[in-house]
């Protein structure tokens, strides 16, 4: 399986307390592997996968999609697209595919 970072999830991980990116880190293996925990999205944002997660007082959401071989039952490739609060999150996200 192939791990992808957009630019968007990089430089949010990179500003981040070290606290936060290592809650990041391990959010990223638990959806690594179980991608389908996440929330599968409607209309616009079809395909995309958004999961939820609490950091002391603070939800982060976190934006992937991923490629499974349903032959062979293994993922393929998983891309983090974005992550950050609540607010203004689904515009970003729009804005940024």
């Amino acid at each position: 399986m192939k791990i992808y970072y957009k630019r968007a999830f990089a430089q949010f991980v990179k500003k981040a307390s070290r606290p936060l990116q290592l809650q990041i880190e391990i959010k990223v293996l638990e959806v690594g592997a179980n991608p389908w925990r996440g929330k599968q999205k409607l209309g616009d944002l079809q395909n995309i996968y958004v999961y939820k997660f609490r950091f002391h007082t603070q939800e982060h959401l976190m934006a992937y999609q991923f490629d499974y071989a349903k032959t062979e039952k293994k993922l393929i490739w998983i891309d983090f697209l974005q992550i950050g609060s609540h607010e203004n999150f689904y515009s970003q996200l729009k804005r940024t595919l």
